[in-house]
């Protein structure tokens, strides 16, 4: 994977360092981000990808640097202090779960409520060229790095076609998650709240231990305009395609992307345009998207200049699913970290609701799953405030041969139970149509 010319000379910029300090190196490679994470995660604790196919990815073994535990209200501002403080220029891996405290569940441990990592090897990779950078924290020394480095191997294409045995349990039970759906169509009605996501998960188990990175790897083929992700803490893996961007900052300028409104896509192109003409004009899915776009809007308007937002929603097709789509950008007033930006936007209606504070409040109340990461945010951070969050969606948390898989719904008030539970469903395919074979 690294030519010893490569190593030598890693080693050799190393070497010119205080040991006593972070040293980088950094050298142009051939490699793909995803092949050294494939690669090597087995030997790292901490491995991660995230990308958008043919544009920018990224992959990372190790930790250099690690923020410090952050929680509860002030944990997107806790962690912006953290990177910002960080010695190291470097992009950092970034994960934010969806409630202030993090996962509650015994399978979210070691994901945080809001983590950023500097991995020890990165290969940051375009279109163009890519990057492999190697960041030696104080103390370590080069030697034993160096050998990993000299022995990881390209791992070729993954593995497909194995026959593998699968048992699915749903968690809540259909008839129950209904029955809440129901109980959010009530509320909204009574003026309760305007809009609720109410989401579910699904247990897969399979008679063969998964391959996280190589399904990660099979997620970017399949779903390449997409934002993919694995993010790997111990013996448990995060993944996801997700189609939709939280934030994204580069400069002054700043981007969201929002997505709601749900339908199917055709089996052929008549059917297909079928689908999305009925989704362009369907009023329930319209004023869910609404909601989605007025409240990020409202917030960004307050901090931006020359806020763009499209006019009419467009169509956003992924493998499975089409989705109402509208772009939002403008240009910032004032240096804002992305995270922080992460932290006003969080979380979208897309994902929780209408009223912010009063969709939380009724989930709290009425959805039984712990969503740990789901439907927080995956992406990368740097301590000049650059950076790209995806919302985390369409995505498994993989720990041996289970696969818990999240998908949730948005409910309005002329919400129908039983078409939500089949959104969901719907949702559910971007993963299990890969699982069944990995």
């Amino acid at each position: 994977m690294f030519s010893p010319s490569t190593v030598e000379a890693l080693g050799s910029q190393l070497g010119a360092g205080d040991a006593a300090s972070y040293r980088v190196a950094r050298a142009s490679v051939r490699v793909d981000p995803l092949s050294l994470v494939r690669s090597g995660a087995h030997l790292f604790p901490f491995a991660a990808y995230f990308g958008r196919p043919n544009l920018d990815e990224a992959g990372g073994l190790g930790v250099a640097w690690r923020s410090d535990g952050v929680d509860g209200d002030s944990r997107f501002a806790d962690l912006t202090q953290q990177l910002e403080s960080c010695l190291i220029d470097e992009r950092a891996f970034t994960g934010i779960s969806y409630l202030p405290e993090g996962g509650l569940g015994s399978e979210w441990d070691g994901f945080g409520p809001a983590v950023s990592v500097i991995p020890i090897i990165s290969v940051i990779g375009t279109p163009e060229a890519s990057e492999l950078v190697v960041v030696l924290p104080p103390g370590r020394t080069w030697a034993p790095l160096a050998e990993v480095l000299s022995r990881l191997v390209d791992p070729g294409r993954p593995a497909t076609g194995r026959t593998t045995d699968l048992s699915i349990e749903s968690r809540p039970a259909p008839t129950e998650w209904e029955e809440s759906v129901a109980n959010a169509v009530e509320s909204i009605n009574a003026k309760t709240v305007d809009k609720v996501v109410m989401a579910r998960s699904v247990l897969v188990t399979s008679d063969v231990p998964y391959r996280p990175f190589d399904l990660v790897s099979r997620l970017r083929l399949t779903y390449p305009e997409c934002y993919v992700f694995g993010w790997q803490e111990g013996g448990s893996v995060f993944v996801g395609a997700s189609p939709e961007l939280l934030v994204e900052r580069r400069g002054d300028q700043v981007r969201s992307h929002p997505l709601a409104g749900s339908a199917p896509r055709g089996s052929n192109e008549d059917e297909d345009r079928a689908f999305g003409e009925l989704l362009m004009s369907s009023g329930k899915d319209r004023r869910e998207h609404r909601f989605v776009v007025d409240d990020i809007t409202e917030r960004l308007e307050a901090i931006t200049t020359g806020l763009h937002v499209d006019h009419s929603p467009s169509l956003r097709k992924t493998a499975h699913v089409q989705h109402l789509s509208t772009e939002v950008n403008g240009t910032l007033m004032h240096s804002t970290h992305v995270i922080d930006l992460a932290g006003l936007l969080h979380p979208t209606p897309a994902v929780g609701g209408s009223p912010r504070d009063e969709a939380n409040r009724f989930l709290a109340k009425e959805e039984v799953i712990d969503r740990g990461w789901y439907a927080g945010a995956v992406g990368w951070a740097n301590r000049q405030g650059d950076g790209e969050l995806a919302i985390a969606l369409r995505c498994a948390l993989i720990q041996g041969r289970t696969a818990l898989l999240y998908a949730g719904a948005g409910i309005v008030g002329d919400s129908v139970p039983a078409a939500e539970l089949e959104e969901t469903r719907l949702k559910f395919r971007t993963m299990m149509s890969l699982l069944a074979e990995a």
